[in-house]
């Protein structure tokens, strides 16, 4: 292969990108030369002429344009999923704080639960032996 003959399939880049818009649009009206119907990377790389290497190296925004036509953006995805993370942290965030607040409750109920079973406990004395003396009242259980 001559030197020449490289530089004879070489087009500036501006052109080659004019080219893929160019066939991703026949594609998309059903005018493709190629006779593609379904519009992927690989069918416009076919309608171009060029590969699909090409496409994904040096033109991502025809990528990326592919992607939006089919529905599959990369960067709406990555949107979306942004979106859907900041949802699921606030989530997180009001779940741990309902946590801390549960904690704090049922730390408070034992407390109450500890100083029941306690006066349980003395009425229970109280109940079973007949010599215990109330001082509150002074007076002899009977």
């Amino acid at each position: 292969m001559k030197p020449t003959d490289k530089k004879a399939n070489y087009k500036p880049a501006e052109d080659r990108e004019k080219d893929l818009r160019l066939a991703l649009f026949r594609i998309q009206k059903g005018r493709a030369h190629s006779g593609e119907t379904k519009v992927t990377i690989a069918a416009v790389a076919r309608e171009a002429g060029v590969s699909t290497a090409l496409i994904h190296n040096h033109y991502p925004l025809i990528a990326e344009a592919i992607r939006e036509v089919l529905g599959r953006s990369s960067r709406a995805s990555r949107d979306g999923k942004r979106q859907d993370l900041i949802a699921e942290r606030k989530k997180s965030s009001a779940y741990r704080h309902e946590l801390e607040e549960l904690r704090a409750r049922i730390a408070n109920l034992a407390s109450i639960n500890e100083v029941l079973l306690d006066e349980v406990r003395v009425l229970k004395d109280k109940l079973s032996d007949l010599k215990i003396v109330d001082l509150a009242t002074k007076k002899s259980i009977k």
